[in-house]
């Protein structure tokens, strides 16, 4: 982790100050979950604290369940995220579509806000990490790598939410691409696996992509809205497919026993061969 990250704190030298500079640096999703802090040593330099006010600190923020600690291995960003639906919620999520329909209802007008945004206040290097997170999508596309090709697809549209540079927006949308990384609302490789869904799929994030570089608005609101339509309507395709394979299974089982290889005669009793 780039050390220059945690400023030298000129004033008010206080757990309290220290604790503040933590919680920013989580909010605003610099310091992400999992991320590891320099040792106590370290920090306490790079704040130019002393190590008690630095523990006294560590220990609130722990208290506030922001850090988590373990014993001989560091002090790491606890997880965060997901929060925003308890398990009751999320296990009711789950088994109901309506609330994937409104998922993705809720996403193409938060999406279409987040990228509008995101053209408009991007800074250089938001535009440098989103050129790199696009070059490892065309990479994993160009290999065929499904579950690489995914785990970028998610990574991009967080790095969207931080482009736009609204600390509601970036933890709400982090939350929803969590349940969606953990296949709360659909199975996404139902989708990635349409043909030609793959293919689309690259365009429109390009298209995103391309609308944010220019600093185009209103290009970016159309191309991520135009991005859920089709993520809408590839689901219920790919459900409807799936099912007509079950379907289609469960009639070629049913018939397979009986099969020879070509249409058995209908039998007709003795009283119809009579007529």
């Amino acid at each position: 982790m780039p050390t220059d990250i945690f400023e030298r704190i000129a004033h008010s030298r206080t757990a309290d100050e220290v604790v503040h500079r933590i919680e920013i640096l989580v909010l605003e999703g610099i310091l992400r979950v999992g991320d590891k802090l320099p040792g106590e040593r370290e920090l306490a330099k790079q704040f130019d604290v002393s190590r008690p006010i630095l523990r006294e600190a560590l220990k609130v923020l722990e208290g506030r369940g922001l850090l988590t600690t373990q014993h001989g291995g560091g002090t790491f960003v606890a997880d965060v995220i997901g929060q925003v639906f308890t398990r009751p919620v999320m296990e009711l999520i789950a088994r109901h579509q309506k609330a994937t329909l409104d998922y993705l209802e809720y996403r193409r007008e938060v999406e279409g806000i987040t990228v509008e945004f995101a053209a408009r206040r991007a800074t250089a290097a938001d535009k440098a990490l989103l050129t790199r997170l696009v070059n490892a999508m065309k990479d994993a596309h160009q290999k065929d790598d499904f579950e690489e090709e995914a785990a970028i697809d998610v990574e991009f549209h967080s790095a969207i939410g931080e482009c736009a540079h609204n600390i509601i927006l970036l933890h709400t949308l982090r939350s929803c691409y969590r349940l969606l990384a953990e296949g709360v609302f659909y199975n996404r490789a139902m989708v990635y696996n349409l043909p030609g869904a793959r293919d689309k799929l690259l365009d429109q994030h390009l298209a995103i992509y391309d609308a944010v570089m220019a600093g185009d608005p209103e290009a970016g609101r159309k191309a991520a809205q135009a991005h859920m339509d089709f993520v809408s309507r590839a689901m219920l395709d790919a459900e409807r497919s799936d099912n007509w394979e079950r379907v289609s299974q469960l009639r070629f089982q049913q018939r397979a026993p009986d099969m020879t290889g070509a249409a058995k005669p209908a039998k007709h009793n003795q009283s119809e061969a009579a007529q």
